[in-house]
């Protein structure tokens, strides 16, 4: 018997949201994150990292919850690290990435200026998780980031959408589920693989020029699928899977961007090539 086209709907959203959602409580607003260097305006580049880090959540997430591991990392690495909210939807508190990522770049514009502003640089590193590690992407095709951004880094991010092990695939089945879902959650439209947005993104190429790009994926990921389309192509692009780094990890879609210190030290690899330390199973103790 087959489903209503709501019951999908809410199948779609329950899904993402059971898998990306951070597994720490919801807390404040990132804008008031955790005092310990992380969001403080008045940090000042060094000349060994001299680019601030912008930390990007993914859907169903917060600026906060998102980096309560990953941003300490960095910032006890002698990283200036940023992060902030965006998507969100009015009514929906604490839950990011929902609201049209059009929109959502936009704001990461902007978050991106105030940030250059106050540590008096030119260019910021960005890493992402999950959405977070595609829709900067529209921010540097599309909003002028390529002259803003030195670093790209995905942490499997859904560079040419996804199909939520085909649950996507489900939706022609159900007259007005698409619509639907694009009128609640629009920022979970823009992600399913062949969405407008999507086809609108990756015309003409996956990156700009000038920018390094940084994709980090996991074989066990079950939000971002298949994980092969997570890698990019282009000629700055470094595409790892995390499986290739040490085969006996085995995070997932979560893991890899909330706790996976082995992706973390590819990701600061990334970020200070010129000090960069080979990435080994032996990372998750470093």
């Amino acid at each position: 018997m087959r489903l209503p086209w709501r019951r999908l709907l809410a199948a779609l959203s329950l899904a993402a949201a059971m898998v990306v959602a951070p597994a720490a409580t919801a807390s404040a607003s990132a804008n008031s994150a955790p005092s310990s260097g992380w969001n403080n305006f008045s940090c000042r580049p060094s000349a060994q990292h001299p680019r601030p880090v912008v930390l990007v959540h993914g859907t169903f997430g917060n600026g906060t919850d998102n980096w309560l591991a990953f941003a300490p990392y960095l910032v006890q690495r002698g990283y200036c690290v940023y992060s902030f909210d965006y998507g969100m939807l009015p009514g929906v508190p604490l839950i990011g990435g929902l609201g049209p990522i059009a929109d959502s770049a936009q704001q990461l514009s902007d978050f991106t200026d105030r940030v250059l502003a106050a540590s008096g640089t030119s260019k910021v590193d960005i890493v992402g998780h999950s959405q977070g590690g595609m829709m900067p992407r529209y921010y540097l095709r599309f909003l002028g980031g390529a002259a803003k951004v030195n670093t790209l880094v995905g942490l499997a991010p859904d560079n040419h959408g996804t199909t939520l092990d085909g649950l996507t695939k489900l939706l022609p089945y159900f007259p007005g589920a698409a619509d639907a879902l694009h009128g609640i959650t629009p920022g979970l439209a823009d992600q399913v693989a062949g969405s407008a947005f999507q086809q609108h993104l990756n015309a003409g190429g996956d990156t700009v020029p000038g920018v390094h790009y940084t994709v980090i994926s996991t074989i066990y990921d079950e939000v971002v699928t298949p994980y092969t389309t997570q890698a990019l192509s282009g000629p700055d692009v470094h595409n790892v899977v995390l499986q290739k780094l040490c085969p006996v990890d085995v995070s997932e879609h979560v893991a890899i961007g909330l706790t996976d210190r082995i992706a973390f030290h590819e990701a600061a690899n990334a970020l200070d090539p010129a000090h960069a330390t080979p990435t080994t199973c032996l990372s998750a103790f470093s």
